[in-house]
């Protein structure tokens, strides 16, 4: 399970250091795409292809399900680690998630979520106030929290 907040940078050739807490569970290779809230998902090999599989599993002539898909597919890549634990991030994912320099990497159960630090934080701001709201709604799904 991935958890934890870390700010790093990332080098003028789109390199990032991975956080070394989550470098054995990711493993050598791993996928990058484009996800939800100008961010970016991190997917071990094996996490990667359970979603897979739920993807393909829906319905193609489902404009919605075709549409998710291609945005989602579209956008992965398998990245590295090199022998400094960095990864390098192609430049179209950089541009769809504002990474430029300062960015933010968070644990999110089973994935990762990279962020530029300007919108992690202000996601952050903007819903540290609504924790509880949500926490209640919450509710409907049988989580006791």
């Amino acid at each position: 399970m991935f958890m934890g907040e870390y700010r790093h940078t990332i080098d003028s050739k789109g390199r990032l250091i991975m956080p070394a807490k989550f470098r054995a569970d990711l493993g050598q290779t791993f996928v990058v795409t484009r996800g939800l809230d100008q961010c970016l998902f991190v997917y071990p090999q094996d996490e990667w292809k359970q979603l897979e599989k739920k993807l393909k599993a829906l319905p193609f002539t489902r404009s919605d399900a075709r549409a998710f898909t291609r945005f989602f597919f579209s956008g992965a890549t398998e990245v590295e680690l090199d022998k400094q634990g960095r990864i390098n991030l192609p430049g179209t994912l950089c541009q769809y998630a504002h990474l430029s320099k300062e960015c933010v990497v968070i644990g999110v159960s089973s994935r990762l979520e990279i962020w530029s630090d300007e919108k992690w934080d202000a996601y952050y701001a903007e819903s540290e106030e609504s924790f509880g709201d949500i926490a209640e709604k919450l509710v409907d799904f049988n989580i006791d929290l």
